[in-house]
């Protein structure tokens, strides 16, 4: 699985570090290294941490997830509107 997944030694010492992280590293090192069909389990992941936060705090969450998006679409806009 993911723990499993190899860090190639090339990496900068805080790729390294990051990808060494329990949970966050794991899979973000299983998405940059590991099979290709992994994005798909990590948007699981991601839609499944959504929907039960919601499920257990309900608007709020919501509304703070969607406040994380802000700087996203923000920078989108820059780059898109850019000549």
């Amino acid at each position: 699985m993911s723990i499993l997944t190899p860090i190639p030694p090339a990496q900068p010492w805080y790729a390294r570090a990051f990808y060494r992280l329990p949970v966050i590293g794991w899979l973000a090192r299983d998405l940059a290294f590991g099979d290709k069909d992994n994005i798909w389990y990590f948007l699981v992941i991601v839609l499944t941490g959504v929907i039960l936060s919601v499920a257990a705090w309900g608007l709020p969450a919501l509304v703070m997830i969607a406040l994380t998006y802000v700087p996203v679409h923000m920078a989108l806009m820059a780059i898109l509107a850019r000549p």
